[in-house]
């Protein structure tokens, strides 16, 4: 019965399963911006010492990227993906119990959140793994613009969902329930995925040919646990340009899953269940945009080339980021401030499934290693932005924190300008 409802179109189970994945784990990694200011009273933290707390996860899950890249390619993201979900879970419930008024508790505080980026550090490598293997070229930016839908509909549910168990069972409670849903997903995952098609009881000979006559030279050049080198992969110039891109992007990412919330009730003046509701517009522009700039991305591709199919989308969409970002700082008014920054945030995610499309098109079987390296590089500009954002904020004002955000999608959008999608990794 269940091999019935799956038949013919089981790659996209697996992506709409990612697309859980990824929810979840914004939804574990969001949450305490929503709960800042309550985790701020219970360990009497500074705007600055939560900013270090942000950024404990964000360099967890950077330095981590790579390795865990590297991991999925070698043992597949079937396994990969259980254990971190098991990891993440784990972590997620011991940031509730690292005890209050100790000198250490900040310090500890600050290991745990690191660990638990850690954890998180496998989701989207593994994930590009999955579609390097699973999904033919040309459906690789609706895949990818999926899957990061979740980012955009984890971290929207956020606010509201942990603003109502934060007001009925205290902050803690809503990481022990976040957790507990990852674990449920992660044995869902485990139970439905393999890391190869042909091995899975369930795929129809159909869906098979279809899978294997659309990967690209890359993929099919390369055979079994043949990885590209750490140095092929590092030498690349698509590959360099595409990692500062998502240097950029990471930076203005993370502006929304940080200080975003702190931004409209402290700066803006908007009351609690305010800021709940507004904040939420970003993350829903993301989840929107994400698939739509994918389906742009693979409708051009097919008809122009991956040079209009993944560039283009990637440098129209960052560009417009950065002219949503500076005029949000002209606006008075804080709820159309919100709607005009959500507009950034969407214009961003246009761009999203680019990135994680030519890493896989361009590394083939090395998609995992790839796409962690790129990451990184995000996750290393997230990691700034945490702390950067509110120290720009102090002494210049949130006018400047936001037009050095809109500074750097512009050069993020000129880096495109210098990847070739259709020019796979030399060994």
């Amino acid at each position: 019965m269940i091999k019935m409802l799956f038949k013919g179109n089981l790659r996209w189970t697996l992506i709409f399963w990612m697309f859980l994945i990824s929810s979840i784990a914004y939804l574990d990694r969001v949450n305490i911006s929503i709960a800042g200011s309550e985790i701020q009273k219970d360990y009497g933290l500074t705007n600055v010492q939560l900013g270090y707390v942000f950024s404990a996860f964000v360099i967890g899950y950077a330095l981590f990227q790579a390795p865990s890249g590297r991991l999925a390619d070698r043992f597949g993201p079937r396994l990969i993906i259980t254990l971190g979900v098991i990891w993440w879970g784990l972590f997620t419930t011991l940031s509730t119990v690292v005890p209050a008024g100790l000198g250490l508790s900040i310090a500890i505080l600050i290991l745990v959140r690191f660990l638990l980026g850690v954890g998180e550090a496998v989701v989207y490598p593994a994930s590009n793994r999955l579609v390097a293997t699973w999904i033919p070229s040309i459906e690789r930016g609706v895949a990818n613009g999926f899957i990061f839908a979740g980012v955009g509909a984890g971290a929207g549910v956020t606010p509201p969902l942990i603003t109502f168990i934060l007001f009925t069972w205290g902050w803690r409670w809503s990481f022990y329930i976040c957790a507990l849903i990852g674990l449920v997903a992660g044995a869902g995952w485990f139970f439905l995925a393999r890391d190869n098609p042909k091995d899975h009881p369930w795929i129809t000979k159909k869906e098979l040919n279809h899978i294997e006559s659309g990967l690209p030279v890359s993929s099919a050049k390369q055979s079994g646990d043949q990885a590209l080198s750490w140095g092929a992969i590092l030498s690349n110039r698509s590959m360099i340009f595409v990692s500062l891109s998502y240097f950029s992007y990471g930076y203005i990412a993370y502006i929304f899953f940080t200080w975003f919330f702190i931004y409209l009730s402290r700066v803006r003046g908007l009351d609690l269940k305010s800021s709940a509701f507004y904040s939420m517009l970003p993350f829903l522009a993301m989840a929107s945009c994400s698939p739509l700039g994918g389906w742009i991305a693979d409708i051009l591709t097919r008809r122009i080339g991956r040079r209009a199919g993944r560039c283009g989308v990637a440098v129209f969409g960052i560009a417009l980021s950065a002219v949503f970002l500076a005029l949000a700082t002209q606006v008075e008014s804080a709820r159309l401030a919100s709607i005009v920054l959500a507009g950034g945030a969407g214009a961003l995610y246009l761009s999203q499934s680019a990135y994680w499309a030519v890493t896989a098109d361009i590394a083939g079987r090395s998609a995992g290693t790839a796409s962690g390296l790129m990451n990184m590089f995000g996750q290393i500009g997230g990691a700034l932005t945490a702390t950067v954002t509110p120290m720009i904020a102090e002494r210049f004002g949130w006018t400047a924190s936001f037009l050095v955000a809109a500074a750097l999608a512009a050069l993020g959008s000129v880096a495109w300008l210098f990847v070739d999608p259709d020019e796979p990794i030399a060994q």
